[in-house]
């Protein structure tokens, strides 16, 4: 029985932060689906009163990241007379790291968004793994921090794109029985190129749902037979090894997890060449 609850998220900033966090805490608990409420950039008692209103229709937990202490003692206060939990998740962090670097934080909303080196990075980032994105701009494959290749859905895109966020720029070159890979792709120094695989079978529904979505009704077709594709799968795997390529395996990772195994070995690979 699945049962239904308000949560509030609070954030003086996007709340990316809070958002994540939530949604991090509530997966553990099963057959939990809270209707979330989301109020970001509050920086206003105006606004604090306006969501403190919305609580007592809505009773529900509120998960909270402001640094303004007194829009902070608003909504704690306001929330124990409603009698719900209100919860300042960046608290512990931050109180531990204060403790440690022996520093008051600035306390300014947003500060993680500052437009910095590094917000124009993550830009420049997302620009290029668009710009390299299924095999394009091949000659520009130098650029490239990471380059992903893979059978066709093992989600080379949208990992690329998550990379991209996190600053690195990543291309992805696609492997096609019978078509060569670019030449660009061997004669890369110094950049990472990992293999990624899927399970045939997990492949096949994925392709064979993709064919339908785009009322192509030629699902006996290579592209979705599973025969085809446990050589298709195979062939790119010997592709790898002889080339020495870390291979990762999508079929049970979300885009998240894949992306968090190659930024290790993104990092690894760093810091090997710094040697």
């Amino acid at each position: 029985m699945t049962l239904h609850h308000h949560l509030h998220l609070v954030s003086d900033s996007t709340g990316e932060t809070v958002n994540s966090v939530a949604r991090a805490c509530v997966a553990q608990f099963e057959g939990i689906e809270p209707q979330e409420h989301i109020w970001t950039l509050v920086r206003t008692r105006g606004h604090v009163e306006k969501i403190v209103e919305h609580i007592r229709r809505e009773p529900g937990p509120v998960v909270y990241t402001m640094v303004d202490e007194g829009l902070r003692r608003l909504l704690e206060e306001n929330c124990r007379t409603i009698g719900v939990p209100c919860v300042a998740v960046l608290d512990p962090v931050m109180h531990a790291l204060g403790l440690h670097y022996e520093r008051t934080s600035v306390g300014r909303p947003g500060k993680q968004h500052t437009l910095d080196n590094e917000y124009f990075d993550r830009i420049e980032a997302m620009n290029f793994a668009l710009a390299h994105d299924d095999g394009q701009l091949n000659e520009d494959l130098t650029l490239a921090d990471v380059v992903l290749v893979g059978v066709s859905r093992t989600s080379k895109t949208p990992t690329c794109v998550y990379l991209a966020q996190r600053g690195v720029r990543a291309a992805n070159v696609p492997y096609v029985p019978d078509v060569p890979l670019p030449e660009a792709l061997f004669q890369l120094q110094g950049t990472l190129i990992i293999g990624l695989t899927k399970d045939p079978a997990r492949l096949v529904d994925i392709r064979r749902s993709r064919l339908r979505v785009m009322n192509d009704r030629d699902e006996a077709g290579n592209y979705a037979d599973i025969d085809s594709v446990t050589e298709e799968v195979k062939e790119a795997r010997r592709l790898y090894a002889r080339h020495h390529w870390p291979v990762i395996d999508v079929t049970r990772r979300s885009i998240e997890e894949t992306a968090a195994a190659i930024l290790t070995l993104y990092q690894r690979h760093r810091a090997k060449a710094a040697e």
